[in-house]
């Protein structure tokens, strides 16, 4: 079965083909390093290194580079309310997000690439536009890209230029031709970084940024290109018209977007006062816990964050993990393949990377494996090895059960006594019988040897009262 990939460009999903044989070049959008790391760049890293990963896995060779935004205007101001140098400012921040990182586990890309490691590049591609026609310098020292002279304008975020004019917030210079003309190049303002250039002293823009450094690092086209839906407009249209102005080809041929963040049902904002920081839930919960919970959702979906969100993934993994014990306590070997639980993981990741549906099918899998080592049936072996080696692409199943279970301080299913268990099976047969009353005689006796039933979607659960 191909992979899948939903397009932003064409609106729904088309097989993936890459421009050039078994070879992907891929790049998504990285952080602009005003801040630390928050729960928003978490996922965005995850959704795409599991992209790369399970690309490389279906057999493309994949060459995945992401950016780290390192001179910004939000840069500039968090250095004058520190009074920290504005590039010694980002170089801190870079090296606390690489570290929270390390410790989600998200793997490092490819290539690195720097705005600031990039300012020849960039300057050289603007010159390029302006011998072009497409982009033109005003006598402040500023340069500006003609949004007139590229027709197609528009057409990944699907609105015209009158939509357009009024979806951003326009910076409103006299020297511009055009409302919706954006920078390619500040001049500097008193106090502010600066590299010299044609135009005088001053810094790109942003949306210039990834233009250059994509095309400094995999030439005229790529075959992915990711960052979060809040990214279509204007930054990835001002790419596209960055980039195809400058080279008359298309720029990427398969535009990804992750969904957003929100906290309680609104949308994560510094303004709101409800980021999230890594570094605070790393504290609290562990990588898989956390991979498991915003993994739960297909990556092109909002995830609402509430106060359950992650106890509840927290409750789940350590439900797999104690049938993990339970078979590693009964002497079974964790050996062998069951294809067909490889299979049906394929299955949902070549259909546009459904990790959401990946996940779904845990709770059937250990569901019956459960009932098997119960049963004393020691096949299981094989079904929980290829888990574990299925779903690593995930990030999951990468600890020790016991050591699992110990950070998170649950009890092993083991501990819950076998006449107890047998209890729950039986009062589950009622249930799907529709037997109520002979279901709540069972709790009743459950509860009477000192535990508690509780039902839910996919099963039920039993704690120590």
């Amino acid at each position: 079965m191909a992979v899948k990939i939903f397009n932003t460009l064409s609106g729904k999903k088309e097989e993936f083909i890459p421009i050039s044989g078994n070879n992907v070049n891929m790049y998504a959008c990285g952080i602009t390093v005003s801040g630390e790391a928050h729960i928003g760049h978490a996922y965005q890293a995850l959704i795409y290194d599991i992209i790369r990963k399970y690309l490389e896995k279906r057999g493309y060779k994949v060459k995945y580079a992401r950016n780290y935004t390192d001179v910004d205007d939000k840069i500039i101001a968090k250095s004058n309310e520190t009074g920290i140098p504005a590039d010694k400012y980002a170089e801190s921040m870079i090296e606390k997000i690489d570290a929270e990182m390390k410790r989600l586990s998200v793997d490092e890309p490819s290539v690195w690439i720097k705005a600031t490691e990039s300012i020849d590049d960039i300057i050289t591609f603007i010159s390029k536009l302006i011998e072009k026609g497409y982009a033109y310098p005003t006598e402040k020292g500023d340069v500006y890209f003609s949004v007139e002279k590229f027709p197609s304008y528009g057409n990944l975020s699907h609105r015209n230029l009158d939509d357009a004019i009024s979806g951003v917030r326009v910076d409103n210079d006299e020297m511009k031709n055009n409302p919706l003309d954006f920078a390619l190049w500040k001049s500097a303002k008193e106090g502010e970084p600066f590299w010299q250039s044609p135009w005088g002293k001053g810094r790109p823009g942003w949306h210039i940024e990834c233009s250059a450094m994509n095309y400094k690092t995999f030439g005229e086209r790529i075959d992915i290109h990711g960052g979060g839906r809040d990214l279509i407009f204007p930054h990835h249209e001002n790419e596209i018209a960055q980039t195809e102005a400058l080279t008359g080809k298309q720029f990427v041929k398969y535009w990804i977007h992750n969904g957003l963040i929100k906290v309680n049902g609104q949308k994560m904002s510094k303004s709101l006062g409800n980021s999230l920081l890594l570094k605070d839930l790393l504290d609290k919960y562990s990588p898989e816990t956390i991979k498991f919970a915003l993994l739960s959702t297909n990556y092109r979906g909002d995830i609402n964050v509430t106060d359950a969100l992650f106890p509840e993934a927290e409750k789940h993994m350590s439900d797999f993990y104690s049938v993990i014990k339970a078979a590693k306590d009964a002497g079974i070997e964790f050996a062998g393949e069951n294809k067909a639980i490889d299979d049906g993981f394929n299955a949902a990741m070549d259909d546009d990377f459904n990790t959401a549906l990946a996940l779904s099918a845990l709770f059937g899998l250990f569901k019956n494996i459960k009932a098997k080592i119960a049963a004393g049936d020691k096949s299981v072996g094989a079904d929980i090895n290829q888990i574990i080696n299925t779903y690593s692409l995930l990030g999951l199943f990468k600890t020790g059960a016991d050591e699992f279970l110990n950070s998170v301080g649950v009890k092993a299913a083991e501990e819950i006594p076998a006449e107890v268990s047998a209890l729950a099976d039986e009062r589950q047969a009622y249930r799907k019988e529709k037997n109520w009353a002979k279901s709540d005689e069972l709790r009743d006796k459950i509860a009477a040897l000192g535990y508690e039933i509780k039902d839910g979607k996919d099963g039920y659960t039993i704690t120590k009262k």
